[in-house]
């Protein structure tokens, strides 16, 4: 079935960051295949990340069918449009059907977009991954497409103003090459290393990243143990597990 919808709003959204200044290094490109399943894991610092990642995706001419919680499906706005281009709903207490989904979907040779942190990082450092995105990858034969984003946080993230002006904040994001698990190992393992090529990704995204905080009120964005004033991962653990309670 063709895709009528998410083309169009592809464009629109690329509209949007164009109208907000926002500027783009973006490299790592070439590693996204130009057909066949692949899996697609990024880092999770912002409402929109969903919305960068695909970008990385479309010098290859694909689409990337992201996994997301359910609730965003069934917002009278976003639900139609996420249906509509083919996403995956995730139901974070029943997670069987939204893997079959998301299997089935790269074995039909789609890219699947993926979180393995499950949530947004407060601290704006990489959290403790699940292994899902491993164990997808090896039972589908597919391989992981490790990307990492920075200064999406800037714009809209957790417990922060949204910033969807005209902000000309720039966005660095790379993709590293795909990884196929080594002969014998576990998806555990797996998570781990593809955990650590990440790291290293994100560390060369903030490396490359052009702006500084404009002041100590500014350093909201930057991890604590770079100076900002983000929590430390040990306070957004804390964070983490009082949003659970109440959710």
């Amino acid at each position: 079935m063709a895709d009528l919808l998410y083309p169009p709003v592809i464009g629109v959204v690329r509209a949007l960051f164009k109208a907000q200044g926002l500027r783009f290094d973006i490299r790592g490109t070439e590693h996204v295949p130009r057909e066949g399943g692949a899996l697609l894991v990024s880092n999770h610092i912002g409402y929109l990340d969903f919305m960068f990642c695909g970008l990385a995706a479309r010098p290859a001419g694909r689409l990337v069918r992201f996994m997301a919680k359910e609730q965003v499906f069934r917002h009278r706005l976003s639900g139609p449009l996420m249906r509509g281009m083919k996403h995956i709903p995730v139901n974070r207490a029943e997670g069987m059907p939204a893997y079959a989904h998301a299997l089935d979907a790269l074995r039909r040779g789609e890219i699947v977009g993926v979180f393995p942190e499950a949530t947004i990082s407060q601290s704006f450092t990489l959290k403790s991954f699940k292994s899902g995105a491993a164990r997808l990858a090896m039972e589908a034969g597919v391989p992981l497409l490790p990307m990492a984003l920075w200064g999406t946080q800037r714009l809209w993230t957790k417990d922060r103003p949204r910033r969807l002006g005209r902000t000309r904040f720039p966005v660095v994001m790379r993709v590293g090459e795909p990884m196929l698990p080594d002969e014998g190992e576990r998806a555990g393992a797996l998570t781990r290393r593809l955990r650590s090529r990440m790291a290293e990704l994100l560390e060369e995204c903030r490396l490359a990243y052009p702006d500084k905080p404009a002041g100590p009120e500014d350093g909201w964005w930057l991890p604590a143990h770079l100076g900002g004033t983000a929590p430390t991962p040990e306070e957004a653990a804390a964070r983490d597990r009082a949003d659970s309670w109440r959710n």
